[in-house]
């Protein structure tokens, strides 16, 4: 079973960045998409951007278009979120997600069935 582990997070001021960092403990071969999602404290999980491994298309939630760029190393086996200009409803616990399969929709969670523990985002002055 791949493990993921993101790392990265922590407290920037409005307009800063950060880039996080998703590691897999194996390949990332096998895998199909990865993604990153959030979840706000009171609020459902929601997607903010994926990468096709096999075509290296990404997908945006429109919070995140042009101000964040989702990459891979397949060295490191690893997947990266940079996040430029933050704001502070950026703030939320990131989570990185994997799924091997083929799901036809990749902005909702169930498509995913690997997930990382998360790493914390505050944007506050």
């Amino acid at each position: 079973q791949v493990q993921l582990v993101e790392s990265g997070g922590g407290l920037v001021q409005p307009g800063g960045s950060l880039r996080l960092s998703c590691v897999a403990s194996e390949s990332i071969f096998s895998i199909n998409v990865m993604g990153w999602f959030r979840q706000a404290p009171g609020k459902e999980r929601e997607f903010v951007a994926r990468f096709r491994l096999s075509t290296g298309t990404t997908v945006y939630a429109d919070s995140a278009k042009s101000r964040f760029t989702i990459s891979r190393d397949n060295a490191k086996n690893t997947v990266y979120l940079q996040m430029n200009s933050l704001r502070p409803e950026d703030t939320a616990v990131y989570y990185c997600a994997a799924t091997r399969f083929n799901r036809g929709i990749y902005y909702v969670t169930s498509s995913y069935e690997l997930w990382g523990q998360g790493t914390q985002v505050t944007v506050s002055s």
